[in-house]
Order: structure tokens, then sequence, then C-alpha cells
């Protein structure tokens, strides 16, 4: 059997890719026009493993994946990202914000969109791998799609006010804070599959070696419980992660990183400014090494560019950064209050000179006293800056109770497409 340099076998490949095109061609369900040949696919290993590697792909792959569309609908709208050509209406929109924004925004109607198909092909895997008699294989299975399933469901919950409740003709709406809470559930049902069922060796050898399944799970299962005020829950499963191991989204020449192929087209959107787009007392310290890996001068006439996870072709994308989790806890410490503690962590981030991604900012540390607000004045500067153009900065912004000023949108409105199809689709957001 050929093994592909990112260790999917050949022929679960080109699965993946003939199961991706049925599945896309669909109705709002998300059905296969031919049932049958996709009923046998789910009943068997290698189909299902298809399939649940056809979750990466729509997450990260082209302009249609949720990662570009994150990445660029969050840039615009909290001032990450400058706008390069004013003949791209969607960037437009987004760069112009307010009421500019309206439901044919094709950016977060593919945002939208590549979520929800992430839902249903995650769903189809879960709810088929139990019957497969190999149990360590299933639990990959689930593990992996559940994966993707959060990331789904918490993308669509930090951008809108609702989201749907499943898949389906006029689905519910759930709240967005029930969103992240089902995100937890679905992370949750993956680690109880785990702890019955080891995952299989056969399993992690067809599937993408850089995403670090247990870790990626707790992680994300720290990233919504902040998100949902879970102070306690947050920290625990940040404690969780092992910070030494990395998991990423990996690229090559046949899967090129599409955050690169936009930047080098120099057509599109660059970095607002050297900060990164913050003011103020959250200006990036003049000696912080995080703004050379993130921005970088090029060109013939050497203009600013995005560098970092965007840097070229085969650049990896992290799932979550180490520097995140560690934030994860100082906020959570913060929040509760344990101030001595949250400064001891943030001071991990600030002071940090080796990473696993190369993200540092190897600044003195800082020194308190501070109250709980300056403490989490700082944890907030230090997200935008170690986080940047990860998709998350909308979500701290609401959180931290940044000014409206700061942002151009504070919850996007419903793609036409979803409201023509869904009587249940809510009023869109004033702003």
């Amino acid at each position: 059997m050929k093994i592909l340099k990112n260790n999917i076998p050949a022929n679960i490949t080109c699965l993946a890719l003939s199961l991706t095109l049925c599945f896309s061609s669909c109705t709002k369900e998300y059905q296969d026009p031919s049932r049958a040949k996709t009923d046998v696919a789910l009943g068997t290993q290698q189909g299902l493993t298809a399939v649940a590697i056809g979750l990466q792909r729509v997450y990260t792959l082209t302009r249609t994946g949720v990662m570009f569309n994150s990445v660029a609908a969050n840039g615009f709208v909290t001032n990450e990202l400058r706008l390069l050509n004013s003949g791209n209406i969607p960037e437009l929109q987004l760069s112009t914000g307010g009421s500019t924004v309206d439901g044919t925004n094709t950016i977060l109607f593919n945002l939208w969109t590549s979520a929800n198909k992430i839902i249903y092909d995650a769903d189809l895997v879960i709810a088929n791998a139990g019957n497969l008699g190999d149990k360590g294989y299933a639990a990959g299975l689930i593990a992996y799609s559940s994966i993707f399933k959060a990331l789904a469901i918490g993308n669509m919950a930090q951008y809108w006010e609702k989201i749907p409740d499943g898949t389906g003709k006029n689905v519910t709406f759930i709240t967005r804070s029930a969103g992240f809470t089902k995100a937890i559930a679905v992370l949750d049902n993956a680690l109880t599959v785990i702890a019955a069922n080891s995952i299989s060796a056969s399993f992690l050898g067809n599937i993408p070696s850089d995403v670090n399944i247990i870790n990626t799970i707790h992680a994300l299962k720290a990233r919504y419980a902040l998100f949902s005020g879970n102070y306690p829950l947050a920290l625990t499963e940040a404690n969780a992660v092992d910070l030494t191991k990395a998991s990423f989204f990996k690229f090559d020449t046949t899967s090129p990183n599409i955050l690169f192929s936009i930047i080098s087209s120099n057509n599109v959107f660059q970095p607002l400014n050297a900060n990164l787009g913050l003011t103020g007392a959250n200006t990036p310290d003049a000696a912080d090494k995080r703004i050379a890996f993130y921005t970088v001068m090029a060109g013939a006439t050497p203009t600013l560019r995005m560098n970092g996870f965007a840097a070229a072709t085969a650049s990896p994308f992290p799932i979550y950064l180490p520097g995140e989790m560690i934030l994860i806890k100082a906020e959570a410490l913060a929040r509760q209050p344990d101030l001595t503690n949250s400064l001891i962590e943030l001071n991990r981030v600030v002071t940090k000179a080796s990473d696993l991604f190369g993200v540092t900012a190897a600044l003195p540390p800082l020194v308190g006293p501070y109250t709980q607000q300056q403490l989490l004045d700082l944890i907030y500067k230090h997200r935008s800056i170690e986080l940047y153009a990860s998709g998350l900065k909308i979500e701290d912004m609401r959180r931290f109770n940044q000014p409206l000023a700061d942002r151009k949108r504070n919850f996007f409105p419903y793609p036409f497409q979803e409201r023509d199809n869904n009587t249940n689709t809510p009023a869109d957001p004033t702003f």
C-alpha cells in the first residue's frame, strides 16, 4: 500500500476525495444522490476513515474552508487585517463593517456551510463507527471526528448569536452559549469512548499524524469552557494538555496552506499594521519578538505582509497554541480570582523564549501587584498578540468588554441561503 507524506494511505485518500465530492453535491440535509453507495461506504472501516479524513479537508483547504473564512471574517471586523483590493466585495463588506455586512456575504456563507457540512459528516461517522467490530478503530474514528464537529460548532458559536441545533430541514436554533456547551459534550463523549477502548494503532496509521487527538480534545474543551464562563473546567482542561506536543494541520504543494496562497498574491489582505491593529495600552512592546514572527517586510517594494502560519505553502496551522493554553489558565485564575497564580501563568507567556511553533515574546516579566481588572487587561493584550489571526479575537473582545467602537461587528447576520430555506432562522443582530 502506497503511503503519502501525511501518512494517509493513498487508496483512503482517493476515497476521501470522491466521498467529499459526493457529499458536497448535496441538499440542505447534505444527502448523497447515490445513497446506496454512501450506505455501503459508511458500513466499512475504509469508507468511514475516508469520510473522517474528509472533515479535515473541508475545514482547512481552499477559500471555502472554515479555516480561511474564520481568519478572514474575524480579522477584518477586529482590525487585524487591512483590505488590499476593494473589488473583493465580501472582504470589503467585512472591512467596512456595520450594516454593510449582510446575508449575501460569501465569506460568511462559506463559513456557515462548511461548518454545517462538517457537523453532518461527523455525525455520520460517529453514528456508524460503533457498528465496526474493531472497537479500538471505532474509538479513533469517533474521537477524530468529534474534534472537527466541536470545532465547527465552536466556530459558529463565536460568530453568530444563535446556531442550528443539528442539520436538516427547518432545524431549530440554540443560543451560542448552548452551542459551546454542546461542543464540550461532543468532546466529553469522545473521551468516554476512548476510556472504554483505546484508539488502535491501525487507526492512527491511517490519519494525519500531526493531529494529537487526546491533547486536542482537552485543548478544545479548555477553550470552549473558557468561552462559556466555566473557569474551573477551563483550568482543569488546560492543565490536561501536554504542552510539549504539537497538534496542527499540515500542508504541502498538493494541499497548500490557503493563507499563504492568499497572502502571496498580495491582492486580498495583509496585517493592518506592524502593531497587529492594536492601539493604546494594548500596543505591543517594541522588543516583543512575536511581531517579527507574525509580520514581515517583503516584496520588490517592501510592504508589511503576514508571516508566521501564512509564511509558506507548507506552513502548519496550529489547532491550538501552547500559549493559548497558558493564557487560558491565566484568565481562569484571574476570574476566580487567584491573582498571584494568574500572574505567574501570564509571565510564562510574556517571558517565553522557546515554543513548539516559534511564537515567543521573550520579554522581561511583568511585576505586580495588579488589580483583577489590570491583570485581565494584560491577559487580553497578550492574547491579542499571541493568538494573532487565529480567528479568536472577536470572542475575546466581547468577553473582555472591549469598546464596541474597536470592532466593526459584534455578531454576524445569517446567510440568505439559510433564511430562504429555514423558517426558524433568527432575526439578524443590529450590529
